[in-house]
């Protein structure tokens, strides 16, 4: 994966994640409803990218070249920030459960 298609689609993670959210947040319903609703599809999108990482994280180990030697550095920065982006949806996660 090369370092424009790796920040592409951290972008396009972050993008879907922002967008569900204000979506959510501006739609027209119970404040109770729309945290559930919220809380639900964080919940979901933090699977997903959980399952990204464990799968970029097995197409790394079964590459069996010197692609794999340049990659690591790209898988390590998109594990990096997938993870940040992991412990932002968290943080979100325990603000709407506070309320």
């Amino acid at each position: 994966m090369s370092k424009n298609s790796t920040n592409s689609f951290i972008s396009l993670l972050v993008g879907l994640i922002l967008g569900g959210i204000l979506g959510i947040l501006f739609a027209p319903d119970k404040g109770n409803n729309t945290r559930d609703r919220l809380s639900f599809r964080l919940n979901r999108y933090k699977r997903k990218i959980e399952n990204l990482i464990d799968d970029i994280i097995d197409e790394k180990d079964d590459v069996n070249s010197d692609a794999k030697i340049n990659s690591e550095k790209v898988v390590n920065k998109a594990k990096n920030k997938a993870e940040k982006l992991l412990k932002d949806v968290d943080g979100i996660l325990s603000k709407i459960k506070e309320n």
